[in-house]
């Protein structure tokens, strides 16, 4: 009785080893860290997507700067991860091979002026700790972040080897969201075809989905045209026939677009 006791708390002590391994997250996978960056004067916290180690090591890093929608504004710091890029890093922690910066643009703003400037900031940090290469810089935002998209590769030309706005827009979707638009074209009188004359030289892939009534993708549709007018190195549109205007899990989860943007340098 007492042998048969004891094989069976050596099989349960076992078995919980096994199972507190299991979930154990491995050490040297990819993952998020916390930092910081100050500003004018203000501190703003934001995610750093570190790849895993063994991807690490093989030299310098691209780096993506991931821009979030409305829906993760705040100052938590960690809200921008749980929509868009951040569940697909955590899904391909183990292999994804960029280290990507996250900042997070507080209630009721939007990436514009002083954001912006905290999101570069935060790119340029994370590049310097992190050892990414100056030449494989991508720039990446959904809805709102896609607007910031726009904003922030209009403000640097020639900083970023590519961009993938995803479902965003130029000028703004709606009267009661008046402040979200590309602010330097909005005044132009054709802001398609400004946007596509000063990034015509940089490569480009829009995304959109056909049934979007949040951001309608005419705008997309516009600027796609603009860009094949302006004779444009590489722009590309990709508009799901099916497809709301959560667009960016199935862009996020295109094995293409990563094979594409990765092989883009300045």
């Amino acid at each position: 009785m007492l042998r048969s006791l004891l094989r069976c708390c050596v099989a349960v002590t076992v078995l919980m080893f096994f199972a507190g391994c299991a979930s154990t997250p491995d050490p040297t996978a990819g993952r998020f860290e916390s930092r910081s960056v100050t500003v004018d004067g203000h501190a703003s916290r934001y995610q750093v997507f570190v790849p895993a180690d063994a991807l690490r090591a093989a030299g310098s890093l691209p780096v993506v700067l991931f821009l979030h929608g409305s829906g993760e504004r705040g100052r938590d710091g960690v809200k921008q991860t749980t929509a868009g890029l951040g569940p697909y890093l955590r899904a391909h922690a183990a292999d994804f091979p960029a280290l990507v910066v996250l900042p997070q643009v507080p209630d009721h703003e939007e990436w514009t002026g002083h954001n912006n400037r905290v999101a570069l900031a935060a790119l340029d940090a994370a590049s310097a700790e992190f050892g990414a290469d100056p030449s494989r810089q991508y720039l990446t935002g959904m809805s709102m972040g896609g607007y910031g998209s726009w904003n922030i590769a209009l403000a640097l030309p020639d900083r970023f080897a590519a961009i993938v706005p995803v479902c965003g827009a130029v000028l703004a979707p709606r009267l009661e969201r008046g402040s979200l638009l590309v602010e330097s074209v909005a005044a132009e009188s054709d802001p398609y075809r400004a946007i596509a004359q000063r990034l015509k030289q940089t490569p480009v892939w829009m995304f959109h989905g056909a049934l979007d009534d949040v951001v309608l993708p005419d705008d997309d549709r516009k600027l796609h045209a603009a860009f094949k007018a302006a004779g444009a190195a590489d722009a590309r549109y990709t508009e799901y026939p099916q497809g709301n205007h959560n667009a960016w899990d199935a862009t996020y989860a295109d094995p293409a677009m990563w094979q594409w943007l990765f092989a883009q340098h300045r």
